[in-house]
């Protein structure tokens, strides 16, 4: 494992870089891309293909002050049901577009708090997702639970649909950092919501927990990692909190001086990393841990995982239709992103437009570096014979477009026969490395912090 003082050299604590769950990173797109893209890309998917679907449900009945995501309040359900019509147009006005062979191997329903939606409007949403196109066999619908807003029929609910995956965030069980994170969800409710969802016939739980929140210390991390563990999940996404209240306004609640700093946030992971792997849960990328026998852990196994707008994936499709106010879309000719606000987005649709605000056309050597990053961040390696006879490029300017990764890390890369591997620190400098092959400008002080 790499030493604080080769990390402090290499400047990680002070960096902010991107999380790279796309490249370009979201910032980088423009409004350049439109609906007029989006149906031809849509247009384009072949034939037979297998497809994903990300759904967005931006309503929450609290707004939890930590979070970036693009959310907005509700006290009542009235406007759930209007978004949820204008929802069920857009996957009508998508179906218009797309070959009508396509298999549907992934689905996730996402926000937001998509468990405020009642039984029977999760019956209807599900109805829908039945006709538009056939799921394949192995088909994985994931779906997150705030378990503050969820019951047994909702759940219910869910499992007829076909939930075969949920996701619960958990962020930390202490009282004093619930409190300060305007979180409040007891290990008691958390445990109950598990045995419900497990009763259900879940196959795969996954939790996320947060290091670096205010008046986080080692001991309250380790207390509250114990607990996630007592409660077996599947996979936990172990992220680093990030605060950046220049974007999301909510977080100016945040205690600023509370927070911990850049070493002591290395402290709170590795506290948290250890209990992890002491209990039997493998690495996965840079923030993930799964059990052995998990999907994620069989693909990573295989050199298969991906990344993605949800972190880590197993799912190999090169097409993400992301539907919603903000939902962003992956097809292999670029990025598009849904119109933001409900309220233009709901316009859109009520248009019958599809609601493209912008987004991001791939470059072939935005492909080329994006084949990179994914080496880099799910595989901790770069071997660039392959990626030249896979891209046509020559080695030579693959080369070039690395030499700075061995002269910046040093020992902490092995470069052999043009190819490129990251030691035992790969975890903590993944994210500056990829920066090493980005080719955009990063807004100074625009990203989170790189650990």
């Amino acid at each position: 494992m790499a030493t604080r003082d080769q990390l402090r050299a290499l400047g990680l604590f002070d960096a902010r870089a991107p999380r790279y769950t796309s490249y370009p990173p979201a910032n980088h797109f423009s409004e350049g891309i439109g609906e007029a893209d989006t149906r031809a890309w849509l247009r384009a998917v072949p034939a037979g293909a297998r497809v994903s679907l990300y759904l967005h449900i931006p309503y929450c009945r609290r707004l939890c002050w930590f979070c970036a995501c693009r959310t907005q309040g509700t006290t009542t359900d009235r406007p759930l049901v209007p978004y949820q019509a204008t929802l069920l147009t857009e996957l009508a006005l998508v179906g218009q577009h797309l070959p009508a062979d396509v298999q549907i191997s992934q689905i996730h329903l996402g926000g937001g708090t998509p468990t405020l939606l009642p039984p029977a409007m999760l019956a209807e949403l599900g109805a829908a997702l039945h006709a538009f196109r056939p799921w394949a066999p192995d088909c994985q619908f994931s779906v997150e639970i705030d378990p503050t807003e969820v019951d047994q029929p909702r759940i219910d609910a869910l499992s007829a649909i076909g939930m075969t995956r949920a996701s619960i965030g958990v962020q930390d069980f202490d009282p004093e950092v619930q409190a300060s994170i305007g979180r409040e969800q007891s290990f008691e409710l958390t445990r109950d919501v598990v045995a419900m969802l497990r009763r259900a016939g879940v196959s795969s739980l996954n939790m996320d927990i947060l290091y670096g929140l205010p008046h986080q210390t080692t001991r309250r991390m380790s207390d509250s990692v114990q607990r996630v563990l007592s409660l077996g999940p599947d996979r936990v996404a172990l992220y680093g909190y990030a605060h950046v209240p220049w974007m999301a306004k909510r977080q100016v609640l945040i205690p600023s001086e509370a927070l911990p700093d850049a070493e002591a946030r290395l402290d709170l992971f590795d506290t948290a990393r250890e209990l992890f792997v002491w209990d039997g849960y493998s690495e996965i990328g840079i923030d993930h841990y799964a059990r052995p026998e998990d999907s994620l852990a069989r693909a990573d196994a295989a050199g298969t995982m991906q990344r993605n707008f949800q972190g880590y994936t197993d799912d190999t499709s090169e097409v993400l239709i992301g539907m919603g106010a903000s939902a962003i879309s992956r097809y292999p000719q670029g990025f598009a992103q849904n119109q933001s606000t409900s309220s233009h987005y709901a316009l859109a649709i009520s248009e019958g437009r599809l609601a493209t605000h912008r987004g991001h056309a791939m470059t072939a050597d935005d492909l080329l570096r994006n084949a990179m990053i994914q080496d880099l961040m799910c595989r901790f390696r770069l071997d660039l014979p392959a990626l030249s006879r896979r891209f046509d490029v020559p080695l030579a300017v693959l080369r070039d477009m690395t030499g700075g990764i061995e002269k910046r890390f040093g020992a902490l890369v092995d470069c052999k026969d043009d190819r490129i591997f990251l030691n035992d620190g790969a975890r903590l400098i993944a994210r500056l490395v990829a920066q090493e092959i980005d080719g955009y400008l990063m807004p100074e002080g625009r990203h989170s912090r790189a650990v």
